[in-house]
């Protein structure tokens, strides 16, 4: 019969691995614990005589007998007055002159074997059933002590008899009184809630508010041959780790919240203090690369898949402290890498980046922001100066490429923060020349062949021994898994380490957006004036066209706005403690201008007692009234207020945006997104993604969508839920550059003697690039003489030579000088091609007419997403821009096309009922007497209501049919409404 199954033996199974297998720490009983110091003074004392026994000797020289108690008695007061992290890491503790460490931390390099052989003497305790207080019986289960300092704590439960985890975690908030010396914030480190299943973790014990954290391996914990949370006291306690944790990155963040306060009517600045210790895949994260950097050196290349609400910030500062001073072996003379940049598309350099890598870093001027507000020549002076770190955006790396060339015999280390295509592409090319090692070294001795000069070019570009990588991304693109993934054994390319949206989403870390998913869809018919000539257009521009035209209409902005608003005011208003805000996310700037305008309009007459912001790019030009507008001038803020900052104020509630605020746009607030845009891919992802941030009274989000197909909707979220994986076979084909090629040589188009010339001019140093004019422009005559098939398909197979060589030289070194020849002169040649996209036909919207427009909502609902992995395919020739070919067809076919799918199904006899109806209302003297300014508006619409039902009443008899259309509950209430606001409009406002 199995024996162990309670608490009691999970705690004994604990200590005995980590006292008795691996002997990294001694147990000592409660009694030796002082509960006035919180100390175990035999351990502080036995650890300064064995690893500073002159500083001992000092203070005994001052203190005599007793200097045991004086040393013990001035730990206490310095970690009272300096914090448990600055003792033990920065050894703040200075007694008479004398300064005294309190640990010793692991040296990354053998130079100095008297450290490591203090590191040895680190005294480790642990203590079962610790009596803490001196106000009752309380225990802990377990505590972790280093060197006598108390540093973790532990409430163990088993679930073998019926203990879960919750239950340690109530027992910290319910009989762990916050206010006991030892549970002091900062005094302990981190505080545990284990059970034989999950663990979960905090800094900080606050009683009924203390917050805890999950800290598991992965949704489910496993361990084939111990508990289930085995990796807890296996790996995490484990001696070299929970020192690790203390020197490296344990840190204090001062957390800055711009918030409302209703009492000074005024925004202000909300500071909080939070003890950071890493989340389990942190830490896993940065310990693993580290692990295969020092196994396989400078030059991998890494992709870290870390989904929104990962704590990717911080991950990225650890790992740019740790890399800054890794080693591959300890007995190498200098560390791995010479300098560690850090590359942010966001052009406002992520403040907590800055702080949390200044924090660990003890050099002043060690580390280097060059922000926006700084130049590339700051960058340039960076590199050159040799700082340990640099933090900088992409956008600045191609201005100094050239500059930073002769620095290319040290190695570097990138973190890219958020690796999207944009690091794919040319900026990412001249990243790699800007570092690479593989410059000429002796450039004075040999002039070199115009071939080898080509060959460094293609060097420069190509996998570099000296440049390591580092990717983080919660969205990698098929490219970037390609570029950054870690090729396994059977030739799969996936990511290095992943923490899925699943695990945050499941752990609570962040929302799932696709919960409450509101699907609208638009009903439209339209005409042809008669009096116009029917003539082909291009089917699908005329398509995009006509549907762009239709939701640019008034009546389709005003419908949208009152269900938006109506939806906001009875439902979105009420959601986070009535604080919650909404965004809409328009297809274009003039689609903003004008929901702004109605939305206004709209929430005037609605009296609401907010409004409504508006965020687009420059000036746009209204061309139905010939009005200019901008977001400026159309929002109307006060002083120096941002539109992130007014979204604070209870006076706003709505943003609208056109392509502003879709990513990297953290508000807590923000519970509902209106959707009237067409997403896809990715920008699906992080478009609704922008709700997904938690805070307290935020359970809930809501989509609702005017647009987009929820089922696509769904596979999007669903391919970035999990891992990714590229197959071998599915990757692309590094010779379908020379498939490519093969086609642009057989047209006949570039001669031997004009890819010559060109590269002849190209590589050679000077500045002479006016000579290639003449050059390109030959080609460019030798194209137009081509017949226009001819044209488009070689235009196609440029582009992908282009695409497809500027991806995979990134992936391998190409040796193929021409390659490399024909890449320069193509990309040039490509811009002076004549473009194939011809111009919308805009006269199209003068021929029309909108007929009817309706909007109806198909459903609301969950989507869900299923655990599984994603198979992403490579690079393939024929995936560029090449022209789709294009029907034309007869605007009344056209028409046709839209009338099918967005019909009203209302036939023409309909419309003739509705005319009769319509003349029936506005002779009714006594409805039409109601519509004065003596009444209230709802009196007046609850009259024309009636009315209006009374008239549909006349359809039963010969109309069953329209009269059960007009009388669906949905349809009869808007048609009623809409109705109404034209005759009110009319008859009460003149319009």
């Amino acid at each position: 019969m199995a024996t162990g199954t309670n608490e009691a033996a999970f705690e004994a199974h604990v200590v005995n691995y980590l006292v008795n297998t691996v002997q990294e720490y001694q147990e000592k009983h409660t009694s030796v614990y002082n509960k006035d110091l919180c100390l175990i003074e035999e351990d502080i004392v036995a650890f300064v005589q064995d690893t500073q026994p002159n500083e001992y000797a000092r203070l005994q020289e001052q203190y005599g007998d007793l200097t045991n108690q004086k040393i013990v008695e001035n730990l206490a007061k310095s970690i009272t007055n300096n914090t448990t992290l600055q003792v033990l890491r920065d050894g703040a503790m200075k007694d008479r002159g004398v300064k005294l460490k309190m640990a010793y931390f692991k040296p990354n390099h053998n130079r100095s074997p008297e450290h490591l052989e203090n590191y040895k003497k680190n005294k480790l305790t642990i203590v079962r059933q610790l009596a803490y207080s001196n106000k009752n019986n309380n225990s802990l289960d377990l505590a972790f002590f280093i060197n006598g300092i108390p540093v973790v704590t532990a409430e163990l439960k088993n679930a073998l008899t019926g203990q879960y985890l919750s239950q340690a975690i109530e027992q910290y908030r319910k009989d762990r009184d916050s206010k006991e010396k030892l549970f002091e914030f900062q005094r302990c480190l981190v505080h545990f809630a284990v059970s034989t299943e999950k663990v979960a973790m905090t800094t900080r014990l606050a009683d009924e508010k203390t917050f805890f954290l999950p800290f598991n391996q992965d949704l489910e914990n496993y361990c084939e041959d111990d508990f289930a949370t085995a990796y807890w006291y296996r790996d995490v306690l484990r001696k070299d780790s929970l020192l690790d944790l203390v020197q490296n990155f344990i840190n204090l963040q001062i957390n800055e919240e711009k918030v409302f306060n209703a009492k000074t009517n005024a925004i202000e600045v909300k500071k909080s203090e939070v003890l950071i210790f890493p989340r389990f895949h942190q830490r896993r994260a940065v310990n693993r690369l580290l692990t295969d950097v020092k196994e396989k050196g400078v030059g991998q290349k890494y992709l870290i898949q870390h989904s929104a609400g990962s704590g990717k910030s911080n991950t990225i500062s650890w790992l740019a402290h740790r890399l800054s001073d890794v080693y591959q072996k300890p007995s190498d003379s200098k560390s791995l890498f010479d300098t560690t940049i850090v590359v942010t598309d966001r052009r406002v350099l992520d403040k907590q980046i800055q702080n949390n890598i200044r924090q660990f870093e003890q050099t002043p001027g060690a580390v280097a922001y060059i922000d926006e507000n700084k130049t590339a020549q700051d960058l340039r002076l960076a590199i050159e100066n040799g700082s340990r770190i640099i933090v900088t955006t992409l956008q600045k790396f191609p201005v100094i490429s050239e500059s930073v060339s002769h620095f290319s015999d040290r190695r570097f280390a990138v973190i890219i923060d958020e690796a999207h295509s944009s690091q794919a592409g040319e900026s990412a090319r001249h990243l790699r020349k800007a570092l690479s090692l593989e410059e000429a070294e002796d450039k004075d001795i040999v002039e070199k062949s115009l071939d080898d000069i080509i060959e460094d070019e293609i060097l420069s570009k190509g996998d570099q021994k000296n440049i390591s990588f580092f990717a983080f991304t919660a969205t990698p693109k098929t490219k970037t898994l390609e570029i950054f993934g870690t090729r396994n054994q059977a030739g799969d390319k996936t990511e290095f380490d992943l923490y899925s949206m699943e695990q945050a989403i499941k752990e609570g870390f962040i929302l799932d957006v696709l919960k409450n998913y509101m699907s609208w869809r638009r009903y439209y018919k339209l005409v042809k004036r008669s009096e116009v000539e029917d003539k082909e257009y291009s089917k699908k521009q005329t398509l995009r066209l006509l549907a762009n035209y239709v939701d640019l209409q008034d009546h389709a902005i005003d419908k949208k706005t009152r269900i938006m608003l109506e939806h906001f005011a009875s439902q979105t208003q009420n959601e986070i403690q009535g604080m919650s805000r909404a965004m809409l996310v328009t297809k274009s700037r003039l689609h903003a201008v004008r929901y702004k305008l109605k939305f206004d309009e709209i929430m005037r007459e609605m009296n609401l007692p907010y409004e409504a912001l508006v965020a687009f790019s420059g000036t746009v030009t209204d061309g139905d009234t010939g009005a200019e507008h901008t977001s400026a001038s159309m929002n109307q803020l006060e002083g120096k207020v941002s539109v992130p900052e007014a979204l604070k104020l209870p006076k706003y509630r709505i943003l609208i945006v056109a392509n502003m605020y879709q990513t990297g746009f953290d508000e807590p607030l923000l519970h509902t997104m209106f959707v009237d845009k067409k997403l896809g891919g990715s920008s699906t992802v992080q478009t609704l993604s922008r709700l997904n941030r938690t805070r307290k009274g935020k359970d809930s989000t809501m989509v609702l969508d005017f647009v987009n197909d929820p089922e696509k909707v769904q596979l999007d979220f669903q391919f970035y839920y999990g891992s990714n994986r590229m197959e071998f076979e599915d990757q692309t084909d590094q010779n379908s550059v020379y498939d490519v090629l093969n086609k642009i040589e057989s047209s006949n188009l570039i001669y031997k003697n004009d890819l010559d010339a060109f590269a002849e001019i190209f590589f050679r140093k000077g500045d002479n690039m006016e000579k290639l004019q003449p050059i390109l422009n030959n080609l460019a005559e030798r194209y137009n003489g081509f017949e226009e098939e001819v044209q488009i398909d070689l235009k196609a197979s440029i582009n992908d030579f282009i695409r497809l060589y500027r991806f995979l030289s990134q992936i391998i070194t190409f040796t193929d000088v021409d390659l490399e020849k024909y890449y320069v002169l193509l990309a040039a040649l490509f811009k002076k091609l004549p473009s194939n996209r011809s111009s919308l036909p805009t006269d199209v919207l003068e021929n029309v007419e909108l007929d009817s427009y309706k909007l109806q909502h198909q459903y609301t609902t969950d989507l869900q997403l299923e655990s599984t992995e994603t198979n992403m395919q490579g690079q393939k020739p024929g995936g560029g821009i090449g022209p789709q070919e294009d029907e034309f067809e007869l605007l009344t076919k056209i028409i046709k096309v839209l009338n099918d799918t967005f019909g009203l199904d209302l036939k023409d006899e309909d419309k003739i009922e509705f005319m009769k109806m319509k003349e029936n209302v506005y002779q009714n003297e006594e409805l039409m007497t109601f519509f004065n300014k003596n009444n209230s508006k709802a009196n007046i619409q609850d009259k024309f209501d009636e009315t209006i039902d009374d008239e549909l009443l006349n359809f039963i008899d010969g109309k069953l049919g329209l009269y059960n259309k007009l009388t669906d509950d949905r349809v009869n209430k808007e048609f009623k409404r809409l109705w109404f606001n034209e005759v009110y409009d009319r008859v009460l406002r003149s319009v």
